[in-house]
């Protein structure tokens, strides 16, 4: 007996028969959102609620010992009137853009190596993970022995090495304690830069560069016109979250030098910390918080909209 497809379908639910679970889960429709509901959940309790009661916060003039008044934008205005907000704006700015340049040149320049055929190619791929895989205190801790002013190891050896005759305090000092945050930053981010970069080199067929060497390009010409114009989808993805991440750093620059010495290392997410949780004024630190929204908004519309483009 031939068996044709009407056969091997399900057959109707009988006339008054009862609808059950199963044949609710069935519906493609109801296991979709039914499948959603766990991450819907999570974004509306950890993402959504507390975003809009910053937002809330951001509008009171609120602190630890009495309620909430409303103040409308009066907790922005104040903070646009304050020097101090302003230097902590370029300290997030200039932070952020050194690190993701250092890191940008620093990972393609890794994912280059790696994609090379070398021996301890796979060991050397392990370590590469090391900075990202540590957990971010416990890394921060040992960077601040190595740069600590009795202590560093780094000191030790610019006065072996008589470069100079005392070392200094890397993080007591402003100017020292921005280009050590950067450097420690830059160093934790590397391998994200580096392994997301030499996937998108995986994905580049072998053939492009044999057709190029064969019209007569050399290795600085293909890097430019087959290399960069086939990963730059990725470089401006990897780019982007390294920018978010960077530019909302706590955890790395609270460890270090908890925004000291004088503000010099303050950055949006460590200041709305101390002054609204330290300080005990929620409104204005919701407000310091929020601060960071604008500039990562147009940065994501400006390289979305770039990427639709390409």
């Amino acid at each position: 007996m031939a068996v044709g497809p009407a056969s091997l379908a399900r057959p109707a639910p009988a006339a008054g028969r009862s609808f059950t679970l199963r044949d609710l889960l069935e519906r493609e429709g109801v296991w979709s959102w039914l499948m959603l509901t766990p991450g819907v959940l999570f974004l509306l309790a950890f993402v959504a609620y507390p975003f809009f009661y910053g937002i809330f916060l951001s509008l009171q003039e609120r602190r630890v010992t009495q309620s909430g008044v409303f103040v409308g934008l009066s907790n922005f205005e104040t903070l646009l009137h304050d020097a101090v907000f302003w230097q902590i704006t370029r300290n997030t700015f200039v932070y952020t853009i050194v690190a993701t340049l250092l890191k940008l040149a620093g990972g393609l320049a890794m994912a280059l190596v790696m994609h090379q055929h070398f021996r301890g190619k796979n060991l050397a791929r392990a370590f590469l993970l090391l900075p990202f895989i540590v957990p971010t205190i416990l890394s921060t801790v040992a960077w601040m022995w190595i740069l600590d002013p009795t202590f560093s190891v780094v000191n030790w050896t610019l006065v072996k090495a008589g470069v100079m005759k005392a070392g200094p305090s890397w993080l007591g000092n402003a100017s020292l304690a921005m280009v050590s945050i950067i450097v420690v930053n830059t160093w934790r981010g590397l391998p994200f830069y580096g392994i997301t970069l030499l996937a998108g080199l995986q994905t580049i067929a072998p053939d492009l560069y044999e057709a190029a060497a064969i019209d007569g390009a050399n290795a600085r010409q293909r890097f430019r016109h087959v290399t960069l114009p086939i990963i730059k989808p990725v470089l401006i993805i990897v780019t982007m979250f390294s920018v978010i991440f960077t530019f909302s750093d706590f955890q790395l620059v609270y460890a270090l030098t908890h925004g000291g010495p004088a503000n010099a290392t303050h950055l949006f997410a460590t200041f709305a910390f101390d002054v609204g949780m330290s300080g005990g004024q929620f409104g204005m630190g919701a407000a310091v918080a929020l601060s960071m929204l604008p500039p990562l908004a147009l940065l994501i519309v400006a390289l979305t909209l770039y990427l639709r483009r390409e």
